[in-house]
């Protein structure tokens, strides 16, 4: 069996958490003091995933912040990144509005998180 050690960020108690793996599933997560921290380790262990935080480019200069609506495959941070580098957008730019549709071929959209007047 792998033992695998992680500190949880599932809530601000941040458990040392210690994962026993056999044949790439989990088989016991221990140290936890909340469910959170059992599925936490569970899905960073077979699944990770992250929200992604960035900017993109507004027409006339300056730039508007933007993340992923929610978390995406680790393994897609790079494609989101660089397909974002590529997007210019029109002001006026509202809180919540989307940038792009599907980022990545996640399924996800990428909205702004800030407000941008012309």
């Amino acid at each position: 069996m792998e033992k695998r050690e992680l500190i949880c960020i599932g809530c601000p108690m941040g458990c040392n958490l210690s994962a026993e793996m056999e044949d790439g599933k989990v088989v016991s997560v221990t140290g936890n003091t909340c469910k959170r921290g059992n599925d936490y380790a569970r899905k960073e262990l077979t699944n990770p995933t992250r929200i992604v935080t960035s900017t993109v480019m507004v027409e006339g200069g300056g730039m508007v912040s933007v993340k992923t609506a929610s978390d995406i495959p680790k393994g897609k941070i790079y494609d989101c990144v660089r397909q974002l580098k590529g997007i210019t957008v029109a002001a006026p730019i509202h809180i919540g509005q989307v940038i792009v549709e599907n980022i990545a071929d996640t399924g996800v959209p990428v909205i702004a998180t800030k407000e941008v007047t012309a």
